[in-house]
């Protein structure tokens, strides 16, 4: 394809904010029309990426490579395969969902749609750039439209929370900018190339950068990504900035933004660092369970439903991480397959209590109570929504955790054993946030509540119908996930003495 494709990815959100920008603010359809029809345009052209990419094939697709800034080694240089591939449908996916959600944002509705389509091509470019610079700049670019979100339209302690999150991962950003300026001065000082170029790092750092030094700069990438997705005891940023965000910076936040941190690890510090991600994956694995089971333990704790939702979110990304140091073909399908999964599944959940939110204005679960009498269709799609985030077989957390568990025990069982166990702590805290909101005789406000209208309805569906699409027929993703997950365990196994376990 000669249409340079992810560039326009990219600009077209970029566009269209400078186009919001210029409308008049006393206009809030016309705004909100503008935002959706941008919106739609890069899901289409993401859809149209999709249908051209090439499936089977491991290397990267679409390549557009220009110089930036020379004298410094930085390139322009964009790509997409099998691990970034469904990040970026689901970014495309979730911000006209967003924006749809969003119709009652009527304070400052110009700046609150202009913050979004920057937010969506940040991401955009973070899942696509090949230069470890321009990674980088995306990377902080991200942030600074879902502080200004979650400030000015977020809820209760939104300061707070807004300047928690901007802290926390700048000062995580802070390790992994020495880590990639190292990495480049290093290439140079061995080769003479000043280069940040994932392609050629990848092929020379192995074996170009000493074993200890290899250890400190895998750990300066992973206490970037750690933070962003997050681990414990790393993720005290996330419950407060879900807590306070609008329903449209949840979203997107849990959908696609967390996924940065996970994405990380597979495109950048274990190909780039092989053999500290072998000797290391055993912390990793551990700060991975401990994730899932303190997630999932918190969550029952949680008075507040988005909260809980929050913590359910550290338990999920707990599988990620899990799956992707197991180093196995299967953890390393399961880990992307859950980070497409988990966009999904808590992309309605904090859907659906955003839309309770809006009617009762409150999120307590003691504050709730029958609701499925008197909004059946909103505690129908709630139930089916909890039994999907819980991994039932059928919908696409199910397959996810599967492939992460079987990979992960292929080669430490006694992680997956009780990483496991995860699973039905989930099903505990949802199913009692269910019981508790959802079932008994409603009272007060709670018996005249109104259910789910169409326009509701056209944001939860089409998540919901992937989700389980995806559960029953999850061929086509792993079918274009598996090559580039393969070729990276082939990496570290040409890279090191590892030999990744096999089925016998």
């Amino acid at each position: 394809m000669d249409f340079p494709i992810l560039t326009a990815l990219i600009l077209l959100p970029f566009v269209g904010a400078l186009f919001v920008a210029c409308l008049p603010s006393n206009r809030p359809e016309t705004i909100r029309i503008a935002g959706m029809m941008t919106a739609i345009a890069t899901l289409g052209l993401t859809l149209w990426m999709l249908a051209d990419f090439e499936t089977g094939k491991a290397g990267y697709q679409f390549l557009s490579s220009h110089a930036w800034f020379s004298d410094l080694g930085v390139r322009y240089t964009l790509g997409v395969d099998g691990i970034s591939l469904f990040m970026v449908v689901l970014n495309a996916l979730l911000l006209p969902i967003a924006l749809l959600a969003s119709t009652g944002v009527n304070e400052r509705a110009k700046a609150f749609t202009v913050w979004l389509l920057v937010l969506e091509a940040a991401l955009m470019g973070a899942f696509l750039a090949l230069d470890l610079v321009l990674f980088f700049v995306f990377f902080e670019v991200v942030l600074v439209p879902m502080y200004f979100l979650i400030a000015g339209w977020g809820h209760g302690r939104r300061n707070y929370a807004a300047t928690k999150f901007f802290i926390y991962t700048m000062a995580g950003s802070a390790f992994l900018f020495i880590g990639i300026l190292a990495v480049g001065f290093l290439h140079k000082s061995s080769t003479g190339l000043l280069t940040f170029d994932v392609r050629l790092l990848t092929q020379w750092a192995p074996a170009g950068i000493a074993p200890t030094t290899a250890a400190w700069l895998f750990a300066a990438f992973t206490i970037a990504f750690a933070v962003k997705v997050p681990l414990v005891p790393l993720h005290t940023w996330l419950p407060d900035a879900h807590t306070e965000a609008p329903t449209a910076g949840s979203v997107i936040l849990a959908g696609v933004m967390l996924k940065l941190g996970t994405y990380g690890f597979l495109r950048f510090a274990i190909p780039i660092f092989p053999a500290a991600a072998v000797k290391y994956a055993p912390v990793l694995l551990t700060l991975a369970v401990i994730g899932i089971i303190y997630g999932a333990i918190v969550a029952t704790m949680q008075p507040d439903l988005k909260r809980l939702v929050a913590y359910s979110s550290i338990a999920h990304l707990g599988f990620v991480v899990l799956g992707t140091f197991a180093l196995t073909r299967q953890g390393l399908d399961g880990a992307v397959f859950t980070m497409l999964s988990h966009g999904l599944t808590t992309g309605v959940l904090f859907l659906i209590i955003g839309f309770l939110y809006e009617r009762r204005h409150t999120r307590l679960i003691a504050d709730f109570g029958g609701l499925w009498r008197s909004a059946p269709i909103m505690g129908g799609l709630f139930v089916v929504t909890a039994f999907a985030s819980i991994g039932l077989p059928g919908f696409s957390g199910f397959v996810g955790e599967f492939l992460a568990l079987l990979g992960t025990f292929m080669g430490h069982r006694w992680y997956a054993v009780v990483a496991a166990s995860g699973v039905i702590l989930a099903a505990i805290y949802l199913l009692w946030a269910v019981q508790r909101a959802f079932t008994g005789v409603p009272e007060g406000d709670n018996a005249t509540i109104s259910d789910l209208n169409v326009r509701e309805l056209a944001c939860i569906l089409p998540l919901l119908a992937l989700s389980l699409f995806l559960g029953v027929y999850p061929k086509p993703a792993l079918d274009r996930i598996g090559p580039s997950v393969k070729s990276v365990i082939a990496h570290v196994e040409k890279s090191t003495s590892y030999e990744s376990p096999k089925f016998s």
